[in-house]
């Protein structure tokens, strides 16, 4: 494969952002068309025109473009892709789809180890009583646990899961996963959604990798909270819809769940008077997860690498569709 291609970008490059958009040019260089878009009415418009398209399509048009090949979305989430109707439109021509989770997985991964190993060393206690009372909380010493025998069970098993069974490894925590489908060459013990419910009682910290969609929605629900032992704790860095928040918030009222930390929720941004603000041991990031200073760098690499793939008619990196 050796042809020129229009290349439909909507990606928001600031002023800031100069080195990025020219890395961009240079990577596209004279071999293909590069039409920058503004994230409004007139791309879905420009979208017919394209072969490629990078940034943030609208599904729709994507899914109505006779023109597109391939779509690369610089966001880890597709969850506007992820729909029956899109899907069928999409495989029916053979449009490749593909996400950026390879540019996310290092950050989101590296977030989850924080929370995990920050609650555990009690460190937003602390910060709570620097800027607090000025309370010497030396009294947290003896109720510090070490992580290293405890039962992670991580929902989903995409990239960010993976990297952070890598992270968590030397710890010596017993790792699980669940996925919808085992391939079987999973390092790590890997179950199914209906083995889920039942190992639940066992588990002391249950992180939430799931991405939006029909199948996933409030799949943490009030039951399954309930299952989970005394003293576990719940940490969410996938999407807010796939949590019941007022049953966390139930649980962490009572005591019985030891904390929470989100770096998603829903609705996005948190409003002001939420009780999540308020409720006790619930530890909030302002959706922080995937944010690093090289963000758009990677991402233009991600797509530049997967130009190179789709010119030669190689198989392309991060395919969701």
């Amino acid at each position: 494969m050796n042809a020129q291609f229009t290349i439909w970008c909507d990606n928001d490059f600031d002023d800031t952002q100069q080195r990025e958009r020219d890395l961009l040019l240079e990577g596209v260089g004279p071999h293909h068309l590069l039409m920058f878009d503004p994230n409004d009415a007139t791309a879905r418009h420009a979208l017919r025109d394209a072969e490629i398209a990078f940034g943030t399509p609208d599904a729709p048009a994507a899914a109505a473009s006779l023109r597109l090949r391939w779509a690369q979305l610089n966001s880890a989430g597709y969850t506007s892709f992820d729909d029956g109707e899109i899907r069928a439109a999409l495989t029916a021509r053979d449009v490749i789809v593909t996400n950026s989770s390879d540019v996310y997985a290092e950050p989101c991964a590296q977030h989850l180890l924080a929370m995990i190993t920050g609650i555990a060393r009690g460190l937003p206690v602390a910060l709570d009583s620097q800027r607090g009372d000025h309370s010497w909380r030396r009294s947290l010493r003896p109720g510090l646990p070490l992580l290293n025998g405890q039962t992670v069970l991580i929902l989903g098993y995409g990239a960010i899961a993976r990297r952070l069974v890598e992270l968590l490894h030397p710890l010596e925590m017993n790792l699980v996963a669940a996925r919808r489908q085992i391939k079987g060459d999973e390092p790590i013990s890997i179950l199914t959604d209906r083995q889920i419910d039942e190992f639940l009682p066992t588990v002391d910290h249950l992180v939430n990798t799931l991405p939006a969609n029909k199948q996933t929605d409030n799949f943490v629900n009030a039951a399954r909270l309930a299952r989970l032992k005394a003293g576990a704790i719940v940490y969410n860095i996938g999407r807010g819809t796939t949590l019941d928040q007022h049953a966390l918030i139930k649980e962490l009222n009572c005591g019985r769940l030891a904390a929470a930390y989100l770096d998603v929720t829903e609705p996005e941004p948190l409003p002001t008077d939420h009780p999540l603000w308020s409720t006790p041991n619930c530890y909030i990031s302002p959706h922080l997860g995937g944010g690093h200073r090289t963000e758009k760098e990677r991402q233009v690499r991600h797509f530049l690498d997967n130009l190179g793939r789709f010119v030669q008619g190689a198989p392309l990196r991060n395919r969701v569709i």
